[in-house]
């Protein structure tokens, strides 16, 4: 799924739109101006680009977030998972905590949300 990887321009780009939107989309060729030093043809590909990815949209010259920046981290995640740990979440915690010691906050944390899940699917 190529369209969860973002290279570094479109990641700022996004950003941009995210902390905007709903944004008109002339006002976010200014914006990328002042920003990025864009031109106004480099932003409309940049957004039809992120668009056909189905990200955002643009909806009569309003740019709307179709995908909120939470929701495109989930995905991204859930697709790093399923590509390389067999879509394992306990298989991917286990490789992470053998490189990465967790905290007690992180823990109190992860275990919250353990037992939220639960909680939720009694």
């Amino acid at each position: 799924m190529d369209e969860l990887r973002l290279g570094e321009m479109e990641s700022k780009f996004a950003d941009i739109i995210w902390e905007e939107a709903p944004v008109a989309s002339g006002s976010l060729v200014k914006i990328c101006e002042e920003k990025l030093g864009w031109k106004k043809s480099t932003t409309y590909t940049m957004l039809r680009r992120l668009c056909k990815r189905g990200i955002f949209e643009n909806d009569s010259g309003t740019v709307k977030i179709k995908l909120s920046r939470d929701e495109f981290a989930a995905l991204k995640g859930e697709q790093f998972i399923s590509e390389n740990f067999n879509g394992s979440l306990p298989l991917f915690l286990a490789a992470f905590t053998n490189q990465k010691k967790l905290s007690a906050r992180e823990i109190e944390k992860l275990q919250y949300m353990i037992d939220k899940i639960r909680e939720e699917s009694k």
